[in-house]
């Protein structure tokens, strides 16, 4: 549904990242060279922004 707003695992607060990450990959930048810009170094951190899917535009007609 949203963007967590911190990793599951670690904590880390990772939901600032992800709208920077969809722009500049929807821009054809690389994804791991994204990643790596805006700081998001551990695996399961870039595991909530990669595997994240965005159901919100789905899910409103509903409410």
């Amino acid at each position: 549904m949203m963007v967590p707003v911190r990793c599951f695992t670690c904590g880390k607060v990772i939901g600032s990242a992800y709208e920077t990450f969809v722009e500049r990959t929807g821009k054809g930048e690389d994804p791991q060279e994204v990643l790596d810009d805006l700081g998001v170094d551990r695996y399961c951190c870039r595991r909530m922004i990669l595997s994240h899917v965005d159901l919100v535009d789905e899910v409103m007609p509903f409410d």
